[in-house]
């Protein structure tokens, strides 16, 4: 067999993979169950009315052909009429909706569609790993964009030398750093593209989990968005879909057409009766969304409360189901681990600012997070 081609040299380590190994890896030794805390997997399910549209149209016989390779129009009209009425941004469902399967390969075929070998491509530091992924495939590199701690995990871009990235990758809230859009962000992100003819893209993932009375915030709801911008939109957070693999590329019209030109090319369509249970989900599925949100900002409240009582300053979380935490000095991620038996996602593996840092997931039963919760504070008492 030949070697493997350098495409695949260029990938870099799948960091959620690896920190599965090394939880499971704790939890062969001995010293008790290992609470993970670490992984950032949904917890709670669809609502019964999305479960039950799913069943209902996978027995209509007629479902089980291939569908449309862009989706159905009843989706897209669907997820174009949230956006109308939640975020107050307006979609033409046609030229500015592309139908993904989940929106972690789209991150990939984006910067399939828009970079060049050798283009540069903005990554918020500390942020979501698998941005590099298709970077690496698309043999473009990687620029750290610093998140600025003092400014809010604000971007930075005084901090990025001279240059006409191709793209610029945003994440509010952050995944990993819990925090909502600074103000100015988005804005400042605008000109930013528009300046140097970067394409943004903002992984609107968590955008619904906003806590303390904050509204949902689009970047496409900022003047001038639609000329730079595309969102991706995900089924699996605010509706706890996440192994249903599904979600959407909304925004710019020229780069919606080029998703779709690339999906044509890589697969025929996504299974209807996922994309009509979604349907039923966009359309009347919003107070599962509050109620979503709410339970994970109880959540977070727990977490501020028991670790206040340690000698960490105060953790990070206005949004998304992660809180970022600052480590005591001497104290690492995988010292928690193997003495105190509490799997964390080392901050290290989200960028170079990320280190001395750690996230922890909200998305876990609460007398898991409970348990752990009282390991923490002894691990940092």
């Amino acid at each position: 067999m030949r070697p493997r081609p350098e495409r695949l040299e260029r990938l870099p380590e799948q960091y959620f993979a690896a920190l599965l190994a090394r939880v499971a890896a704790a939890a062969r030794e001995e010293g008790g169950a290992v609470i993970d805390l670490g992984r950032g997997n949904p917890d709670v399910a669809p609502t019964g009315a999305v479960i039950g549209r799913l069943v209902e149209a996978a027995g209509d016989l007629d479902q089980h052909g291939y569908a449309p390779f862009a989706g159905l129009p009843a989706l897209k009209q669907a997820i174009a009429a949230r956006y109308d009425a939640l975020y107050g941004v307006t979609l033409d469902p046609e030229r500015e909706v592309a139908v993904v399967p989940g929106t972690k390969s789209a991150i990939a075929e984006l910067i399939l569609c828009l970079a060049h070998e050798g283009d540069e491509v903005l990554v918020p530091d500390p942020g979501y790993p698998d941005y590099g992924s298709g970077i690496a495939l698309a043999g473009a590199r990687r620029m750290a964009l610093p998140l600025d701690p003092a400014a809010g995990f604000a971007p930075d871009f005084s901090a990025v030398r001279p240059a006409s990235p191709a793209a610029v990758f945003l994440n509010y809230p952050s995944n990993p750093c819990g925090v909502a859009a600074p103000e100015g962000a988005f804005a400042d992100a605008v000109e930013f593209a528009d300046r140097t003819g970067a394409v943004l893209i903002h992984d609107f993932a968590y955008g619904d989990l906003v806590f303390d009375g904050r509204m949902p915030r689009s970047v496409l709801a900022t003047p001038g968005a639609a000329g730079v911008a595309v969102e991706l939109f995900t089924m699996s957070k605010s509706y706890g879909m996440a192994g249903w693999r599904l979600g959407f590329v909304v925004g710019n019209a020229e780069v919606v057409a080029r998703v779709e030109e690339l999906q044509d090319h890589l697969r025929a369509g996504i299974f209807m009766p996922l994309q009509h249970a979604a349907i039923t989900a966009l359309r009347y599925a919003q107070e599962d969304v509050l109620a979503r949100r709410d339970l994970y900002e109880a959540r977070r409240d727990r977490v501020l409360a028991a670790l206040a009582t340690t000698r960490i300053e105060r953790p990070r979380c206005e949004g998304s189901f992660y809180v970022w935490l600052r480590l005591p000095e001497g104290v690492t991620a995988q010292s928690v681990l193997v003495e105190h038996r509490v799997a964390l996602a080392p901050g290290e593996g989200f960028g170079e600012n990320g280190h001395g840092w750690a996230r922890l997931s909200l998305a876990v039963p609460d007398e898991r997070l409970a348990t752990g919760l009282e390991r923490l504070q002894r691990a940092f008492a």
